[in-house]
């Protein structure tokens, strides 16, 4: 049986990886370069193909995995004068694997239908480095028979695949996902600033927390750059962390939802980015939280 043809918009952090595992399954992948060249090179040498655009990586494809930082991009990929649009046929399928906003994602899937295109969501949980061992949890949004078009290809790069919903619930458990995530990062970072500044140091806290039942994956790569210094344990950014809590907030405010404790975290994002550190990565929350508390946590 042929293989579906496979595009893919994105190979940053995410993206590399999980382009890396589905060409090496033996799909035929086009992938397009953004600022960093590195990531393309590496993926035509495992046997990938260039696009010299967006709009070609559509005419080269089946089927187009996006995977780009949030909402304006999506809008750029499938809507700019030389985008997916551009170069879409009916029958195609477009994967947003991104964090964005739902109502986008409706919009878009809206809009494409009428030219023969279904749109998808099936953002992603957990970090680069499961991205590139092909382990990462999948949360998807559309049809079922939509979605079983291109189950196997997402499995590539998933440990996990849970349709959430139709199109859009993916977009929105992601941003639902983000919000508790992000809330625990706030929540371990001034933990620990009220703990070093009344005498218990980080090693201490963590040996009390870890294993317990406060114990959790994200826990662990959170304290693994507290504890160990190791930077790469957790590649996400505050800048990221910061938009997709803005996300959050105005999901729950066009839902009439209060919202003051993902507000609260929101903020704390926002200060962060604000102060020039939106590209450190989300465990440096607690070195910002404590430098603005006058607390030493290395000390």
């Amino acid at each position: 049986m042929t293989k579906a043809r496979i595009g893919f918009v994105g190979v940053g952090l995410m993206g590399h990886g999980m382009a890396r595992n589905i060409v090496e399954k033996g799909y035929p992948l086009t992938v397009v370069a953004n600022r960093n060249r590195e990531p393309v090179e590496d993926l035509v040498r495992r046997g990938a193909s260039e696009a010299r655009s967006i709009r070609a990586v559509a005419e080269a494809s089946d089927v187009v995995f996006i995977c780009v930082t949030g909402s304006p991009q999506v809008d750029a990929v499938v809507n700019g004068p030389d985008g997916l649009r551009a170069g879409a046929r009916s029958g195609m399928t477009i994967v947003d694997c991104s964090t964005s906003e739902p109502t986008l994602t409706r919009r878009l899937a809206a809009e494409l239908a009428g030219i023969g295109v279904t749109f998808l969501d099936a953002p992603l949980s957990r970090t680069p480095k499961e991205a590139w061992e092909g382990k990462l949890d999948v949360m998807t949004g559309g049809a079922e028979a939509d979605l079983a078009r291109v189950n196997d290809v997402i499995a590539c790069f998933a440990g996990r695949i849970v349709h959430v919903g139709p199109t859009g619930a993916g977009h929105t458990m992601k941003i639902v996902n983000n919000f508790v995530s992000m809330g625990y990062a706030a929540l371990y970072a001034e933990a620990l600033a009220v703990a070093k500044a009344n005498g218990v140091a980080p090693r201490a806290m963590n040996a009390v927390l870890s294993g317990g039942r406060m114990d959790c994956g994200f826990y662990q790569t959170f304290f693994k750059y507290v504890i160990e210094r190791d930077e790469n344990a957790h590649k996400f950014t505050l800048s990221n962390a910061h938009k997709d809590m803005r996300y959050c907030a105005a999901m729950a405010e066009a839902s009439g939802i209060a919202n003051p404790m993902g507000n609260a975290v929101k903020n704390y994002f926002a200060m962060a980015e604000a102060q020039g550190n939106g590209g450190r990565y989300v465990p440096m929350l607690s070195d910002e939280v404590a430098r603005w508390n006058g607390v030493d946590l290395l000390g």
